[in-house]
């Protein structure tokens, strides 16, 4: 009978170690309603891309564990499986490519409106607050990833799963909080695609206007449109990291001339004004809120990392990334405004001698660098775009996705040429968009994934995260008055006078 006994039992040993087992919170150590331990276990279903079975009324999801799981905790780094990683030195290329767009051009007008050095000072403060952002929205996907047991999350994903491991009271909020994450993403960075295609027609019109090869601006998107349409069916950010560099090396060399350009007889510090008059700060606020924040691309540049433990801590690549991105946008910004004081214009290569063939060659590195920069910006809202809709098509997945792909790069396109002063309204959008998704998100996403863990209270953490709210609700202010002031400008006061 003790023979039997045991043969049953290893029996039921080899067994288990075959089967997936089931994967799920539970609801006596969670305290989860029926209600939530059926959404969380259908999303960790549709996460795991494992079916999900019905068991008694309930629904349950077949994942499996490994030991290491079940003993010492869940680790998603070890179970995340990226076809196309990519490597520390690619995550940090797309992380700077993603971070350096049109807004580091703006820089030095935002001095213009703070004052040269305390337009150095806020700079720094911005960007700091803006890359502890960052790290509370990495670390907070770490967190729920093991509480999940998922090898990785999106944007919307965090937002979700925070308040729906969180309390009861709050869990009916978790899929308002995805649409909205998604939905902000998602206005933010095509925005940010019509601005690129509206820049670099621009560019391109000046260099090609003094070689007397002029087209109007409504024809020089649609030559934009077979080229991008191309670039974008690339689907994987590691085919994406040679473009990247290139664009790198094109700003890189841009900017030099550019700095060439401006420390040709600069003047003294003390021509400048040390802090401009307070009415113009709000400008400078939502101009360099605009400009810093690159949270949109930052999740799915660590999801797609082969060493993703490398992207936090001192030296990681977020830190790295985001202290040179701070660094280039504060001398851009200060020499920039040093140089041209009032004459400072929007973009400063504007500013740079029309004739002179080295100054042209900045507006086309420039432009280049902007149009190939469009793919990566283009990434997370076709990813969001795609995962929504895909369901709807039984075969074919690729083609379809193609066919997504190129609609929506027209649809850029055409609304680039018809309204080609695009920037002010797109300004407005992003630097609502970016002061949600870059400040107050986070902070509410700390504050509701801690909300669970037992006797974590923090005053200092509550006290902190309302404190970058608040400045996240500036920022939102701030920047509405700073588009709708460009717009008056550009679009109103003109037809008064």
């Amino acid at each position: 009978m003790a023979s039997d006994t045991q043969d049953t039992a290893a029996l039921h040993a080899t067994i288990d170690q075959r089967l997936p087992v089931i994967s799920g919170y539970c609801s006596k150590n969670h305290d989860r309603g029926n209600i939530s331990d059926v959404v969380l276990v259908k999303y960790k279903c549709q996460t795991n891309g494992v079916p999900v079975t019905t068991s008694n009324g309930s629904t349950l999801p077949l994942v499996p564990e490994t030991a290491m799981d079940t003993e010492s905790g869940y680790d998603p780094f070890q179970h995340r499986r990226v076809p196309h990683s990519t490597t520390n030195f690619e995550t940090l290329i797309h992380l700077l490519k993603g971070s350096l767009g049109t807004g580091i051009l703006a820089m030095p007008l935002a001095f213009r409106n703070a004052g040269l050095f305390f337009g150095l000072f806020a700079t720094f403060i911005i960007g700091f607050i803006c890359t502890y952002c960052i790290h509370v929205l990495v670390k907070c996907s770490h967190i729920l990833c093991r509480r999940m047991k998922v090898p990785s999350l999106s944007f919307a994903d965090v937002a979700e799963n925070a308040f729906l491991s969180g309390t009861p009271s709050i869990r009916k909020y978790s899929g308002f909080a995805r649409g909205i994450v998604d939905l902000f993403l998602c206005i933010d960075l095509l925005g940010c695609c019509c601005v690129y295609v509206v820049f670099v027609t621009h560019n391109l019109k000046q260099v090609f206007d003094e070689y007397n090869y002029s087209y109007d601006e409504t024809v020089w998107p649609f030559i934009l449109l077979i080229p991008l349409i191309f670039l974008n069916l690339i689907r994987n950010l590691k085919f994406l990291a040679p473009f990247s560099m290139v664009a790198n090396i094109l700003t890189g060399c841009a900017m030099c001339i550019t700095f060439y350009y401006i420390f040709q007889d600069l003047p003294s510090v003390n021509t400048r004004p040390i802090i401009a008059d307070w009415s113009k700060l709000p400008l400078f606020f939502g101009t360099a809120i605009f400009a810093l924040e690159g949270i949109g691309v930052v999740m799915p540049l660590e999801n797609n990392m082969r060493t993703p433990r490398n992207f936090l801590g001192c030296s990681g690549i977020l830190n790295m990334g985001m202290f040179v991105v701070v660094l280039l946008y504060s001398g851009f910004g200060f020499f920039g405004y040093l140089k041209f004081g009032e004459l400072t214009n929007a973009s400063i290569t504007l500013n740079l001698p029309e004739k002179d063939i080295l100054a042209q060659s900045v507006k086309v590195m420039i432009a280049i660098a902007i149009f190939v920069t469009y793919s990566l910006q283009f990434y997370v809202p076709m990813e969001i775009i795609w995962k929504s809709v895909k369901h709807r098509f039984v075969s074919n997945h690729k083609l379809y996705e193609s066919l997504l792909r190129g609609f929506i790069v027209i649809c850029s396109v055409v609304i680039a040429a018809l309204v080609p002063q695009l920037g002010p309204f797109i300004s407005l959008i992003g630097a609502v968009c970016l002061s949600m998704l870059g400040l107050i998100f986070p902070s509410i996403i700390e504050i509701v994934t801690y909300q669970v863990e037992a006797g974590y209270k923090s005053n200092f953490m509550i006290f902190k995260n309302i404190l970058i709210i608040s400045f996240g609700i500036l920022g939102f202010i701030t920047g509405a008055y700073t588009s709708l002031y460009e717009i008056v400008e550009k679009h109103f006061r003109p037809a008064t006078q």
